[in-house]
């Protein structure tokens, strides 16, 4: 089974997160990594590539389900990685608002 590792544009930290597997791309445009990327492009690809792990892992369950998937390891591998990028979006998004409550509570 081939894993096809996120890309990210060149931030701090960011190699870390090169491990964690994203679903087939095909047909759709790869985000550019130049410095004129937007972060809301960047950002929304992301919860596009999160929805895709958790629609496999979906997928995946109903087969398993219904009898019809023959390796129950790949839902276990589906399963574990939608959740793994739930919980890294959660993350980010906690830490996105605590930057923004802190950048509010400035002395102007």
């Amino acid at each position: 089974m081939d894993i096809t590792p996120l890309q990210f544009p060149s931030l701090s930290g960011a190699d870390a997160l090169g491990s964690i597997a994203a679903p087939s791309t095909a047909g759709k445009v790869a985000p550019s990594t130049g410095p004129d990327t937007e972060f809301g492009s960047l950002v929304l690809d992301g919860l596009d590539r999160l929805e895709g792990l958790t629609d496999k892992a979906d997928n995946l369950a109903v087969q398993a389900a219904t009898g019809k998937l023959e390796n129950i390891h790949d839902y276990t591998i589906a399963a574990s990685e939608a959740s793994v990028a739930s919980q890294l979006t959660v993350s980010l998004r906690n830490r996105a608002v605590e930057a923004f409550n802190e950048i509010m509570r400035m002395q102007v």
